[in-house]
């Protein structure tokens, strides 16, 4: 029988958790450092921080861990997988090399012009004074890209010269390259794909809401709520997709020395033109991940440890339901935010930045907790988990009230 780890502390790793704790071969999850609402799904936490790499390793040898499994960007990019692999332990996610396709914007338009993957035009600028010419020459809205990772929250969707402006001179207070990207129109979807050398899985297609106010208004996010699967997102445009995005990185990642076993999230949009990149990131999407791996009907572990082992895994999923998953926020998110503040208790719900004791939870951070729910149609998931939010008190907590209203709309 098996033992996992799943490193960090959010939803999503709470949502890996608790699927890989449904697999019948496993005996124990550990998450680290993990949060207090995990406990309500009989998760184990264990208090090391997600990029205390030495630690993390000891506890997987002293603790016979089958299988670790990160969930964060932050520790693949800064090389937690090296680091295991070194140790001689298994785990799942990208090397360092690879993860540069999320941690520098810059090194994945490069790649991507390299290996023909549609994507937007671009130009990278080095000093203030270049970009803001640029800039004022270009029509809008305009695209401002910081490079590096900055946790869904590094890109500006500017509409007006001020707000470009203001963006640029931003960005170059905490950098030294700035991309300036063509605005492309068009439907946004979440394509992740767990990978295995050549081999691979598609998981559902999911939306994600990144702004945090209705109507997609207000600042960028984290990600505030999604649905899946996507109906503008048709079998046709997936294998289109497929054909030209997925399949290509994938080749593209092996032509370059940099095949890995972990995730590909293709944070994509669909255009007149077809399906193009906007970009990738290199660990499964937080919140799409909690309404996603419900999805699964197949043993995870299992599917986990035959992309390591470069097998191709025999993955089902669902077919018949719409999943939809609502974010709640402290207030001030996503700048400072108020700590301290009740979180209610919900079985089923997935937890993040949370304190405090599983019946008794409080703010910690930003996105707090995620309810779930799913249904036939998307209309009646979404009229549930709202009902179910309407009847919680929630205090001062925030959240958007129309999370699958572009899949509503007809296709």
């Amino acid at each position: 029988m098996a033992k996992v780890l799943v490193v960090g502390n959010g939803g999503r790793e709470h949502a890996i958790a608790k699927q890989m704790l449904a697999s019948p071969q496993v005996t124990a999850v550990y998450c680290a450092p993990g949060n207090p609402g995990m406990r309500l799904d009989h998760i184990q936490t264990v208090a090391i921080n997600e990029m205390d790499f030495t630690a993390l390793a000891e506890f997987a040898r002293q603790n016979t861990i089958s299988l670790t499994f990160i969930g964060p960007e932050v520790p693949l990019a800064a090389g937690i997988v090296d680091y295991f692999q070194a140790a001689g332990l298994a785990v799942f996610g990208p090397h360092q090399a690879a993860a540069r396709l999320e941690s520098s914007k810059v090194f994945a338009k490069e790649f991507m012009a390299k290996h023909h993957i549609p994507t937007a035009g671009y130009r990278l600028f080095h000093n203030l004074d270049d970009a803001l010419t640029d800039s004022a020459r270009r029509g809008l809205p305009q695209v401002i890209k910081v490079d590096g990772l900055a946790a869904g929250k590094g890109v500006t969707v500017a509409t007006s010269a001020e707000q470009a402006r203001d963006a640029l001179t931003r960005a170059f207070e905490t950098t030294d390259t700035v991309l300036i990207e063509d605005f492309v129109a068009g439907f946004e979807f979440s394509q992740m794909v767990l990978v295995g050398g050549n081999h691979y899985v598609l998981l559902p297609t999911a939306q994600d809401h990144k702004r945090l106010d209705d109507g997609d208004r207000g600042p960028n996010t984290g990600g505030m709520g999604a649905y899946s699967p996507v109906p503008q997102i048709t079998p046709a445009v997936l294998h289109q997709t497929v054909q030209t995005i997925i399949e290509p990185t994938i080749a593209g990642l092996k032509a370059d020395g940099l095949s890995f076993e972990g995730v590909i999230y293709v944070g994509g949009i669909l255009t007149p033109a077809g399906p193009q990149v906007i970009e990738y990131n290199l660990r499964l999407g937080d919140p799409e991940t909690q309404i996603l791996l419900p999805q699964l009907q197949s043993d995870f572990y299992q599917v986990i440890i035959d992309l390591l082992q470069h097998r191709q895994p025999v993955a089902r999923w669902q077919s018949g339901s719409t999943y939809l998953g609502v974010v709640l926020a402290a207030p001030g998110y996503p700048g400072p935010t108020q700590q301290g503040v009740p979180v209610p208790t919900v079985p089923g719900a997935y937890y993040a930045s949370v304190a405090g004791q599983p019946n008794r939870l409080t703010s910690a951070g930003g996105r707090l907790m995620m309810l779930t729910g799913k249904a036939d149609q998307l209309a009646t998931a979404q009229a549930a988990v709202y009902e179910q939010l309407a009847r919680l008190d929630l205090g001062p907590l925030v959240y958007r009230h129309d999370i699958g209203a572009k899949g509503l709309r007809q296709k």
